[in-house]
């Protein structure tokens, strides 16, 4: 047997206690690695799970954690893929590496609402041309056929007339949302923009007995007069409607204005039925209305950004809207 050294022992001692150090340093290295693999991953906007063979959790980001259900959907493909879940669209990417699977879910929600709202607007404006040509036809004939017709028989023409001109005012809207908002502003009075609101809203029909309350007061606006027209018609026609579906026989619509140092405030109030979606008010083709198109309020929105101003639904006890025109 033989004998080992006090030198040899030292020597042994030293060795090892060596490789310990060099494990430790390669442990923290390896620790610090993964920590710093870990914020990268976490910095990535999308959900990250890298999985095991046996379909463990590697590593996952924060996204990830909250999509949790939707790693029970995704396969592992070659290619790319987009996948529908809780009403939200998902662009899904994989790719594989030794023994470990990426997966990764992009949020592309907004990317396909826009998609599919271009769509929807090309399609609109092509429907809307087609029909331009023969709604003027209609107009102009009935036009001449109010004239003609025997006394007893003008309502009917009145009627029809008034569901030539709500389509007429369709069209004008789904052109102006396709091709866009854009305002040729001239001064003008309140009083004159409000002599042509009534005439706009003078072809709505509607049974109930509604009290309007407009301004009183004259004031200069620096504006484009048709678009504004268009925005508070929108407004007008909106609270008739809710007005209508209320159980009350009467109903009220009022605006209300202010201005400070930048902009004309608008406050709109009406009596009718509440707004049951609110996060979908300002979204294009979305109406709760049966005779809504779901662009009237959208519209009113753009007109009021393109004259530098805002529309937005208050948060109030009573149904209120907002609308800022700069000065």
């Amino acid at each position: 047997m033989s004998t080992v050294t006090p030198e040899e022992l030292n020597l042994l001692i030293e060795q090892t206690y060596r490789v310990e150090n060099e494990f430790n340093e390669l442990k923290a290295s390896y620790a610090h690695l993964q920590d710093t693999v870990e914020k990268v991953v976490e910095f990535l906007p999308n959900a990250i799970w890298i999985v095991n063979t046996d379909n463990t959790i590697f590593l996952q980001n924060s996204r990830a954690r909250d999509l949790w259900e939707l790693l029970k959907l995704l396969e592992y493909k070659s290619e790319d893929y987009e996948l529908k879940f809780n009403e939200s669209s998902y662009l899904i990417k994989s790719s594989s590496y030794k023994d470990k699977i990426m997966l990764s879910a992009t949020d592309i929600t907004e990317q396909k609402r826009k998609e599919n709202l271009a769509t929807m607007g090309q399609m609109a404006a092509h429907l809307s041309h087609e029909i331009r040509n023969p709604i003027g036809a209609i107009s102009l004939m009935s036009s001449t056929l109010k004239k003609r017709v025997k006394p007893e028989n003008i309502a009917i023409v009145e009627e029809i007339q008034n569901s030539v001109n709500r389509i007429e005012r369709i069209i004008k809207a789904t052109l102006m949302f396709s091709k866009g908002v854009q305002a040729n502003k001239k001064e003008f009075s309140w009083s004159r923009l409000k002599e042509s609101i009534d005439i706009s809203i003078s072809y709505y029909a509607y049974s109930k007995d509604i009290e309007f309350i407009f301004p009183s007061d004259d004031f200069i606006l620096n504006a484009d007069i048709d678009l504004l027209d268009m925005l508070f018609s929108n407004f007008i026609i909106n609270a008739i409607d809710a007005i209508e579906l209320d159980d009350n026989e009467e109903g009220v619509i009022e605006i209300r204005h202010r201005k400070d140092v930048n902009f004309h405030i608008f406050e709109i109030y009406d009596s009718g039925v509440a707004i049951e979606n609110k996060k979908d008010l300002f979204e294009a083709f979305k109406s709760s209305k049966i005779k809504g198109n779901g662009l009237g309020l959208v519209l009113s929105r753009q007109i009021a950004q393109a004259h530098n101003g805002s529309a937005d639904l208050l948060a109030s006890e009573k149904k209120c809207f907002e609308i800022r025109i700069a000065k």
